[in-house]
């Protein structure tokens, strides 16, 4: 019996036991949905690299390992949950921890009037036709077997439902910390965004520990027509990390999302981002940033599809690789035959800081309409010896001029961010990063 159907079994196995905890709610119609999603991750094989989707990702490490559920919330020194806060005065706060949501640490009291904001088991019971109506409907459990997993033990996570014509002046900050302690986590968050409202959403993952862990976690957005949805996600977990995310939007007529997909930490990450126009006139813009060192390992998969006319797209992901890291980004746009009039613009930039550092890249473009304005492009290269030598003929240290260098190439995937507590914070992250 080879690893990964050990790891199967494992899985199958822990579903029975996490099954007998559910008392009534496996009466609930969502509980048919995990046994469905079950049933298929069963079906289904993980992947290899003799799959294209994954022709450079190899999992092996991560299935090597015996990951069991998390059943508790461990301590937590308060300061390393706050570093990772902006302040709760001016923020929504959610926090979990091994995916189980903390009180101590969160502050939902007195929400604005639009917003219904919970942990998806509470959203489960109190909300069920809501939940029932959107829930693994724009994530798909056919094909993606890490996402069939997650929908299979999906109990702990973020439901937030904005009423029409709502705006939610205050960001909402989720933020999911694990204890390395060989466990896995789930969680699963599902964003319902409705006409003419407008929100701003920030997930972070965090951990701690000197053991390593398993991060697979699904987010769905629905944003109805004339919404507008900012996006910022910021994985910083432990180097001994294993994270799998899947990111899928729906976007109605005339809405407007922008994402901002940061990633500094995880031994082996991968990132799906899926988003789809179901309506005209919208925009949708896609940022990443991943900055890697040692043997991290950081696969981005994004995938853009215009299924309607007048839509834009804009996407801009940047790799900053030291050490012996490696870095993959593989950038879908599709323009279907009825989205006349598309604009799709796609750039992937990348520096390499060690000559053993390692990138493969290949944005796509597939275009079956006539009047469409498209492009997309690809850079790999290294810092630029003239512009080093300008700075240090005026003093500044070579370390120093290297992180003005790269700080300047990677400072415009978050300078858009219109929260500023929350752009201050990725910028400060990423000069710590480089000094």
């Amino acid at each position: 019996m080879n690893s990964s159907t050990e790891l199967k079994e494992l899985f199958i196995a822990q579903f029975q036991s996490f099954e007998n905890t559910l008392n009534g709610e496996k009466e609930l119609p969502m509980h048919q949905i995990r046994k469905d999603a079950i049933k298929k991750f069963s079906a289904l094989n993980f992947p290899s690299v003799k799959d294209e989707e994954w022709k450079y990702t190899n999992i092996n490490p991560l299935l090597s390992k015996n990951f069991r559920p998390a059943d508790s919330i461990p301590e937590i020194d308060p300061e390393f949950v706050n570093k990772y806060l902006f302040d709760k005065k001016e923020f929504i706060t959610l926090v979990f921890i091994n995916g189980y949501f903390s009180k101590e640490f969160s502050e939902i009291d007195s929400l604005p009037e639009g917003l219904i904001l919970e942990t998806i088991s509470e959203a489960i019971k109190n909300h069920p036709d809501l939940v029932l109506n959107y829930f693994s409907k724009t994530a798909s459990t056919e094909k993606n077997i890490f996402t069939a997993l997650n929908t299979a033990f999906a109990d702990h996570g973020t439901f937030v439902s904005i009423e029409e014509n709502a705006v939610i002046e205050k960001p909402i900050q989720i933020l999911y910390v694990t204890k390395a302690d060989d466990i896995f986590v789930s969680p699963r968050n599902l964003f319902l965004v409705s006409k003419n409202a407008q929100v701003k959403i920030i997930e972070t993952y965090a951990g701690f520990g000197d053991r390593s862990y398993f991060t697979n976690q699904v987010t769905e957005f629905i944003v109805n027509d004339n919404a507008v949805v900012e996006h910022v996600r910021i994985q910083d977990e432990q180097l001994n990390a294993f994270h799998i995310s899947t990111l899928s939007v729906d976007l109605e007529k005339a809405s407007n999302f922008s994402s901002y997909n940061i990633n500094f930490g995880g031994s082996l990450v991968r990132n799906n981002v899926n988003t789809k126009f179901n309506g005209g006139f919208a925009e949708c813009r896609l940022n990443g940033l991943y900055v890697t060192q040692g043997s991290q390992f950081v696969d981005n998969h994004t995938s853009i599809d215009h299924a309607k006319a007048n839509c834009l797209s804009n996407e801009l992901y940047k790799g900053i690789l030291n050490d012996t890291s490696r870095g993959v980004f593989n950038g879908k746009v599709f323009v279907r035959q009825d989205a006349q009039k598309t604009n799709a613009y796609q750039q992937n930039k990348n520096i390499l800081l060690s000559n053993d550092a390692i990138v493969n890249t290949k944005p796509q473009l597939e275009i079956f309409a006539d009047d469409v304005k498209c492009s997309h492009g690809a850079t790999v290269g290294q810092l630029d010896k003239d512009q080093l030598f300008y700075l240090k003929a005026r003093g500044i240290q070579e370390k120093e001029a290297k992180a003005i260098l790269i700080y300047a190439f990677a400072s415009d995937v978050v300078h858009s961010i219109s929260m500023t507590q929350v752009r201050d914070h990725l910028e400060a992250l990423l000069a710590e990063k480089l000094l």
